[in-house]
């Protein structure tokens, strides 16, 4: 079967589209034992990847998605209204992926733009809720495709006791388990979030957890301070250095601290996050004194700031290896997919990072999955154990009491 998987990330800047084709068996009977085929696994083998593309969002939809997300001011009628323009923009682009492909897909999955995830319980009239909400009309895009649609992934993973994140474990586990190998799994996209897979590991031996910010902050620094989306290539930070102080005050939050299973999104370290970011980073008045007096006009300063948020990612997946991962088994690779892997600088301060903890960074380009597809052929792969009524949450990552099938299916 050819399925499409739709991903719209916390960075919220546009839709990835990837075409797979998966035949079953797809999940492993066992985590030991099976025969390989060369160097892929027998998983692997039923899992082929098909081609993909990028559509980014225009720019007036990613305003407005951002200001609906986690906004106490977001209307009711807005948020009503951006559901189902998303549903036309993901359908159209499913449609252009086919045609630019030449492949017709059979069915589609489709996560949807997250705009609030609160994966642990907290009191709501007289309750104590975990709640989630990915916004993109399942049924619009089945109308306009003609396709099922399985959409809302998350909701049945938090219903069993989950935090309804992270489910990509699912994929990891598919693609790098090796007999011998210990692999982590990062994804940077605006939250980083990873993936343990101990070698010869059962599925219920996976470790997956959110890290923290991931490019989200990043993205944040840069537009506050440069008018830009994002810090292109690293350039920016690669030429500032990093206020040590503010940044080790930031790493002793206590989201770094917490065990898994847990998740992260802009609720943690979204707006809110990267204001009193900003504020910690400002140089005293005397440092502004000194800086005008030489004649400097700031903008190192401003380098400064965005080469912190680049470190705080960097440092707090190193941390969160070293504290929840490392101990848990013996791990040689890391292996990075996301958006952030086009930030060179990030990447390498990544490898220098992790390096001193013994693994060898490696991209899942080489597994035969783009960077910036891996998460879209997360949910195709999803999709379709769903539409074969076959659980794929994975309760090690997600807290889950269960396995549980996901999502809901639209007919065209």
């Amino acid at each position: 079967m050819i399925v499409a998987g739709v991903m719209s990330g916390t960075s919220a800047d546009g839709i990835d589209v990837a075409l797979v084709r998966v035949e079953d068996p797809v999940t492993p009977k066992s985590g030991r034992g099976e025969k390989r085929r060369g160097k892929e696994s027998a998983a692997q083998g039923r899992m082929k990847f098909l081609g993909h593309a990028e559509f980014p969002y225009p720019a007036d939809v990613r305003r407005k998605i951002l200001i609906s997300m986690n906004s106490p001011r977001a209307s009711v009628a807005d948020l009503a209204r951006l559901n189902f323009l998303l549903g036309e923009l993901y359908a159209e682009g499913v449609i252009a992926t086919q045609k630019r492909l030449r492949i017709k897909a059979e069915v589609i999955g489709c996560h949807g733009q997250t705009l609030y995830h609160q994966g642990v319980p907290a009191p709501f009239l007289g309750r104590k809720l975990a709640v989630t909400w990915q916004s993109g009309e399942g049924a619009v895009v089945a109308a306009r495709t003609g396709l099922p649609v399985v959409s809302d992934f998350r909701p049945a993973d938090i219903a069993a006791g989950g935090k309804g994140a992270p489910l990509v474990p699912y994929l990891d586990y598919l693609l790098y388990r090796d007999p011998k190998i210990g692999r982590i799994a990062l994804n940077l996209g605006g939250i980083a979030n990873l993936t343990a897979v101990p070698a010869a590991a059962a599925l219920n031996q996976v470790v997956a957890f959110d890290t923290g910010p991931g490019n989200m902050l990043i993205d944040a620094v840069a537009e506050q301070l440069f008018g830009q989306p994002c810090d292109r290539d690293g350039k920016i930070a690669a030429s500032g250095r990093v206020f040590e102080d503010a940044l080790q005050r930031f790493l002793d939050d206590a989201f770094f601290r917490q065990p898994p299973p847990k998740t992260a999104g802009r609720e943690q370290f979204g707006r809110e996050f990267a204001r009193e970011f900003l504020h910690s980073c400002r140089p005293l008045g005397a440092t502004k004194a000194r800086t005008k007096a030489s004649g400097a006009t700031g903008a190192i300063e401003k380098r400064d700031v965005l080469a912190t948020a680049t470190a705080l990612t960097v440092r707090s997946i190193a941390k969160a290896i070293e504290r929840f991962v490392l101990p848990k088994g013996d791990f040689s690779e890391l292996i990075v997919s996301g958006g952030g892997t086009k930030n060179f600088t990030l990447m390498a301060w990544l490898g220098n990072e992790v390096s001193r903890l013994g693994l060898h960074l490696r991209s899942s380009d080489e597994f035969g999955i783009p960077s910036s597809a891996k998460e879209a052929v997360a949910f195709a792969l999803m999709a379709y154990e769903t539409w074969n009524r076959r659980p794929s949450n994975v309760p090690s990552a997600t807290g889950a009491k269960r396995v549980v099938v996901l999502g809901k299916i639209s007919y065209p």
